[in-house]
Formats: C-alpha cells, structure tokens, sequence
C-alpha cells in the first residue's frame, strides 16, 4: 500500500458490523501491518469519541470501524476517506441484519469512485447483490464451498439435531452438555428472557454459564468475553444479536435451543466453529412442530442435518462410571498413596477389602460428579411422522448412499456396521488429540489410519470406532503400549447401560486386593 505511515487520511477502510469483531480485526492487521509501519485504529462505539478524533488527527492508515461509528465521523468531519483506496465490507450480510444498509451506502458515497471494495458474506441474499450491483465495478464472485470429507476423514463440524418436547428441552440440553462435555460453547436462544432463564438453570445443575442479550451494557460484555476466554466460564448463553462478530478460539460447540427461523442465521451460527482447520460440533434442539424449518435449512444448505436420539439416563451413568475409573487408575499410577492406607487397614479389620474399595469408589463418584440425572426425557418424533435417527448406521449415509464411516458418533448412538468403539481412559485434561489416537493404534496395532472410524474426545476419556475384528487386536496393543508417555485404560466401550459390547469385552474376573 503507497503511502504507509507517512499521510493523515487513511487509505484503507474497513466495515464490520460489531465492536468485538472490531477489535479482532484491528489486532490481525496490526499484526501482519507492523513490518510495513502500518497505523491501523479500530473505531466503534462504547469507547470516547474525542481518542478517536485525536487519533485520526494525528494520521492513520487503516480504519476498522463499525458503521454507526464511522458515519458519526463523517458528520463530525472528523474522518476523511478522500483518499481511501481499498474498502471492505465484512460481513455484509450482518451489517444489514442489523440495519446498517443507509450508513454502508452513506459511507461508500463519501469515498472515491476508483477505489477497490471487496464484500465478504457468509450468505447472498438480493440485498448483499444489490449492494454489489450498485457499489462495485465490475465484481467477480468468489464462492468457497465446505470441501467434502474424505474417506476416512471425519467432517471439521458434526452437526446433528435432537427432537424433543418443549417442556423438556432445559433437560435436554444439560443431558448433552454432560455428554459432550465442550471445552466451550455458545448456546442461541432467541430472547433476553430465555436467556437469563436459561443461565439460571445450568447453574444451578453445575455448569458455569454466562449472559450476553442485547439488555446489557458494554462494560457488562466485556467482562463476560473476558470471563469466558480465560476459561472461568465454559457457557455462553446468547441472543443472536448479541453474539455477533464473536471469535473465541476455545470453542468447541455451538447448540441451538431452537432452531433458527431463517436458513442464514443457522449457517452464521455454527460458523462459530471449525475455523482454521479446528474441528466443532453443531447441535440443534428442535420441537416436532419445528420440522418444516429444519428441512428449510437442509435444502438452503445443501445438508442434511442427522437427527439423533438422547443419551439416556444409564448412557450418562455408564459415561460417569468410565470416568471415575479413568480418574481412579490414574491416581493408582501416579502413586503417594501411603497416607491413605491407614484407613484402609483400620477399616479392613471389620469389613471386606472389596467392600471398603468399593465404598471408596462411590465416594469419588459422587464427589466428581455430582447425582444422577434420572429425569427420563420421553422420545419425539417430528410431526411429519418421520422417527428421529441415530439408530441405524445407514440413515448417515451420504448423497449417494454410501454410509459415512468417519462421521463423529452422537452419544449413546452405537457405531456404524462392523466397528466396535473402544474406551480410552484419557482425553483432553491429558492433551489427547484425535491424530495421537490414530497414530498410536496404526503404530502399535499395524491398522492403517484410513480403517479408523468416529473419535470422540472428551475432557477425561476418548472413544475410537474401528472395524470390529481387529479391536481385541488394537485394545491389545494399546494396553501394552503408551498414549502421550503415561499407560491407560482401553477396553471395548459399554454399550447404553450394559456391559461391553462384542467378544472379549472383559478378560478374567475380579483381581483379589491385598
């Protein structure tokens, strides 16, 4: 760019529909600007406007602004976009949603007819044409489609949808959040109201959520941003509004509480996910009255949506347990335990071994993880008569019929035809990836990556589809190997509420202690 660092008027500008998104972009381009000397200022509201005015009197190169903001310059005189020779709208479809249409066009009026504008929009509606109609010279359409997962590739973000009455979907979601355990997740309701009732019941059943609805002040959203990129916070709760222009690196869900009226607002939700190469999850919580809406954004998108089955109460309680054990037998390993065996032997004199063990176990059990949940959610169908899927492996079947092995695995959905899943006693407290996974069973069984299926991983466990007549083979091999450098629990995976599916699920009986 000519004229970096030297003149007053900046020579690029930039639009976006929010103050965060603001901030984010502001910091990238000053980033990849600083070889150049680049002076970049972000401008938006919520912050004193006569820094800003300084600052643009003292010379910049880049304005990142949003468009209420940069137009109050404009009538200010206070920003001069004479020179401007590159513009970009970003997110121009949300800069409309928000009705930002008179400022945008306000503001390209006032910058030169030569300049170069680039449009950036996660969805085309007429009205992001009509903008490129009467805004750009000449445009050429640049349109980056989703590339297809390969054979043996899972998708960077699993979407699903989950069929369930009004009244049970609070219950429904804290089910899920307890089975796929995020690292971090936004959930979309659609008013303020929702939202605080919402923040209120995952609190109260153990989950650190936050608020952010339009009611609330900019001071007030920072520090929930803050609370929540530190990691003291694990769910967001939002309207739509609200979170806009929101990029947390940490976030591993997006679920919906309802599904979105219009097939844009599904894609620019779970967007939020699966960037740079990241994988997500995308979940959707939809009333049998709903049905016509999902089967909208299907169509729109070009993808179907798998609607899967809950986990059901002994799923969670079987998940519990895993973890407990996962949590016991690392403790085991690790050792220092001398300081606890006192107890053991003073309680050994008048009870069993195995009973004291087991005691022990209960203790530990309901410490990490709290009571049941044995609220049973009843099934529900889509009021188009079609029963949720999940069950058979070949409702997943990609366009063409042929069943997508690799896909992740909802919870309490069985494996596709001829894999078994494995248990993995560690995930991602342990710094588990899917690729250390695939790399220890190809390197230790002699499998080749392409025959592993699903990889689940949560916070203390992992679960790996593979083909059913290797994975005594691969339990085997992994039980005699090591996963990051620390030996760990692998066994066949319980099916819902039972012991391990498959042969050999279980070698031996109890061990004596002592």
């Amino acid at each position: 760019m000519q004229g970096v660092g030297t003149g007053r008027a900046p020579r690029a500008l930039v639009l976006v529909p929010t103050r965060e998104l603001a901030m984010q972009v502001s910091e990238a381009m000053h980033k990849y600007g600083r070889g150049l000397g680049a002076r970049v200022l972000p401008v938006y509201g919520g912050q004193p406007i006569y820094r800003q005015v300084k600052a643009l009197e003292r010379g910049v190169d880049v304005v990142v602004a949003t468009p209420g903001r940069a137009r109050d310059h404009l009538a200010r005189g206070t920003l001069d976009l004479a020179q401007v020779a590159v513009v970009v709208l970003d997110e121009a479809d949300e800069m409309l949603d928000m009705g930002f249409a008179e400022d945008i066009g306000a503001i390209l009026d006032a910058t030169p007819g030569d300049r170069q504008t680039m449009l950036f929009s996660a969805t085309m509606p007429p009205r992001i044409r009509a903008i490129a109609t009467d805004h750009l010279t000449d445009p050429v359409r640049v349109q980056i489609d989703d590339a297809p997962a390969t054979e043996g590739e899972a998708p960077r973000v699993r979407q699903a949808a989950y069929v369930v009455q009004r009244a049970y979907k609070p219950a429904a979601l804290v089910r899920l959040l307890d089975a796929e355990e995020p690292t971090a997740a936004i959930v979309f309701c659609r008013t303020r109201v929702e939202v605080e009732q919402l923040v209120e019941t995952l609190n109260g059943r153990g989950h650190h959520a936050e608020a952010l609805h339009g009611g609330m002040t900019q001071e007030q959203r920072d520090r929930v941003m803050g609370r929540l990129r530190a990691g003291t916070a694990d769910l967001l709760v939002a309207t739509d509004v609200a979170a806009r222009g929101l990029d947390v690196d940490q976030l591993t869900h997006v679920i919906n509480f309802d599904v979105p009226s219009a097939p844009a607002q599904y894609v620019h939700r779970i967007g939020r996910v699966g960037r740079a190469g990241r994988e997500g999850v995308a979940i959707t919580l939809a009333e049998p009255r709903e049905h016509r809406m999902l089967r909208n954004i299907e169509r729109v998108t070009g993808r179907r949506i798998p609607q899967q089955s809950l986990p059901t109460v002994a799923d969670l309680r079987a998940r519990r347990l895993d973890i407990t054990t996962a949590t016991l037998r690392e403790d085991i390993l690790e050792g220092d335990l001398d300081s606890f065996r006192v107890v053991v032997e003073s309680l050994a004199d008048e009870f069993d071994v195995l009973d004291i063990a087991a005691a022990a176990v209960k203790l530990a059990h309901q410490a990490s993880r709290g009571g049941d949940d044995e609220e049973e959610i009843p099934e529900a169908r889509m009021r188009d008569d079609r029963p949720a899927r999940g069950k058979a492996s070949g409702s997943d079947a990609g366009r063409g019929g042929a069943p997508r092995r690799a896909e992740r695995t909802g919870p309490g959905r069985p494996p596709a035809e001829g894999m078994a899943r494995i248990f993995v006693g560690a995930g991602r407290i342990a710094g588990i990836r899917p690729q250390d996974l695939v790399g220890a069973i190809a390197n230790e069984a002699k499998i080749a990556g392409r025959e592993i299926g699903a990889i689940q991983i949560a916070d203390r466990f992992s679960l790996v589809d593979v083909p059913d007549g290797v994975a005594d083979r691969v339990i085997q091999a992994l039980r005699g190997g090591s996963l990051k450098g620390r030996k760990v629990t692998v066994r066949r995976d319980r099916g819902p509420g039972g012991p391990p599916r498959g042969a050999g699920a279980r070698s031996g009986g109890r061990r004596p202690i002592g």
